[in-house]
């Protein structure tokens, strides 16, 4: 991101991307009652979507799958009570996606009824805890936005450059040892511009990092 007079300080426009860090499920009983939640991060409602398919299918003898989900892409949030009463399961399922602050990710709760009724504040109280304890398997895992680059630099020039890597968090991605060095990597982008810079007086402008693509990365 480059900075401009108007802009703000560079520390106050680090880009974040929280979300999970994978795919997990977890189990509590509830008065003989089994609640499953399966949590899983997804990049599209289709993603969601097949999951929720998936876990109906795995148990489909359950009494409910409960179901929620949001996608950062058009700010989608859908949620499903699954038969349980209104507002008791599917929203409180959701609720631990939004006030846990990630996005792109899919919860679905599988009860498999135990005979006792636990009435409406305890269908409250157990989706809430089968889907955060998924939510804590599956491990919430904040991401920054990073900017991709190439250099292309002779054998002499690496061997100054690589020791200015680790000072500024750069990842090389990969290395081609040809006639020149071929290095594609990736740095913050709050720290691109300071890198170009430092790059810059380093070879008296004749080495050059050329911006390739972002990503989000928490290394």
């Amino acid at each position: 991101m480059k900075k401009t007079k108007n802009e703000a300080p560079a520390e106050e426009k680090i880009t974040l991307y929280t979300t999970l860090a994978g795919r997990a499920e977890a189990e509590i009983i509830e008065r003989k009652s089994r609640f499953i939640g399966h949590a899983k991060h997804v990049t599209t409602e289709a993603e969601a979507i097949e999951f929720i398919n998936e876990i109906r299918s795995k148990h489909s003898q359950a009494t409910h799958n409960v179901y929620a989900y949001m996608v950062k892409e058009n700010n989608i949030q859908r949620y499903s009570d699954d038969n349980e009463p209104q507002g008791t399961a599917g929203i409180p399922t959701l609720d631990v996606i939004r006030k846990s602050g990630f996005t792109d990710a899919v919860i679905v709760v599988t009860r498999y009824f135990g005979g006792i009724l636990l009435g409406a504040g305890g269908l409250v109280r157990a989706y809430s805890a089968a889907a955060k304890a998924a939510v804590d398997a599956a491990r919430i895992v904040t991401y920054e936005q990073y900017t991709e680059f190439e250099l292309k630099v002779g054998y002499s020039d690496y061997q100054k450059l690589q020791y200015d890597f680790p000072t500024f968090g750069i990842i090389v991605d990969s290395s081609d040892f040809g006639a020149d060095i071929t290095l594609k990597l990736a740095i913050k982008d709050i720290r691109f511009d300071d890198y170009r810079q430092k790059l810059s007086e380093m070879t008296g402008g004749r080495i050059t990092a050329v911006k390739t693509g972002n990503r989000f990365d928490y290394k």
